[in-house]
């Protein structure tokens, strides 16, 4: 069986995205699963269970638009429909990092968010599949075109996952996104900080929360050198009843059930 073990979020090899591969390694410094063992690249790699993957990597490579490339030869580009949606972001990451030292303790989750717009039901339809086909990935159980992969162990990928622990991160994220007009990377940070720590440091509008998940976390979308791309980070609020049926995977795995 065919398996899922590395997402890799390309970018053009330039001073920008030098820059930009610098201030994210910043701001996850005190992730302890964070590796940089090349100037050119980072590595995300799950710390439960033993040999879990997809392990999620950031690198500069000779592409020449932003590109997520899965090592099983499928990739994901910046699709636009060519118009704009809301005025640009007002902070950059070097900015996030600064705010942020030392509160960013884990990444829950990277993903996409492909506007529907420009990608079909059938486009997306087959992309879910495909990489259904290679890794234990989980309906949203409320509904929504969410899935997630959670890494896992290559016994996990031919079985399923039984074992809810915390560490089975970064998991992934696809979303189908009827209101957006261009492609979105997104990244879920796990911070020690509360939700008034947040507001605070990020005020209307460098900071905004979204409807339903207000109680969760906030979004901060960054401003960067490359067109047709928006960038956001999901600022999770401080846990206080760790660790939690989210947190371990349990929720997605029993109530939103493998995509197989």
């Amino acid at each position: 069986m065919e398996r899922l073990s590395e997402i890799t979020f390309r970018l053009p090899a330039s001073p920008e995205s030098s820059a930009f591969l610098d201030e994210l390694r910043t701001l996850l410094a005190e992730v302890a699963y964070a590796e940089s063992g090349a100037v050119d690249r980072l590595t995300l790699t799950p710390p439960q269970p033993a040999g879990a993957r997809p392990a999620t990597t950031f690198e500069l490579v000779d592409v020449p638009a932003p590109e997520i490339a899965f090592d099983t030869g499928r990739s994901i580009g910046v699709w636009s429909d060519g118009t704009t949606d809301r005025p640009e972001p007002s902070i950059d990451l070097a900015e996030l990092a600064r705010r942020l030292r030392g509160h960013v303790q884990r990444v829950d989750h990277t993903g996409v968010n492909l506007p529907a717009r420009v990608t079909s039901p059938e486009q997306w339809g087959e992309l879910v599949t495909a990489i259904a086909a290679t890794a234990t990935m989980y309906r949203y159980p409320t509904g929504e075109p969410w899935p997630f992969v959670l890494p896992s162990s290559a016994d996990e990928l031919r079985d399923d996952i039984h074992n809810f622990v915390v560490g089975r991160e970064p998991r992934f994220e696809v979303v189908h996104d009827e209101w957006l007009t261009r492609t979105q990377w997104q990244f879920a940070l796990w911070t020690d900080l509360t939700r008034a720590d947040l507001e605070s440091l990020f005020p209307d509008p460098e900071g905004i929360t979204f409807p339903d998940l207000d109680e969760i976390f906030r979004v901060v979308e960054i401003r960067h050198p490359w067109p047709g791309l928006s960038i956001r980070f999901d600022l999770c609020y401080r846990l206080e009843d760790s660790p939690n049926d989210w947190e371990t995977g349990e929720w997605l795995i029993t109530e939103g059930g493998r995509i197989r």
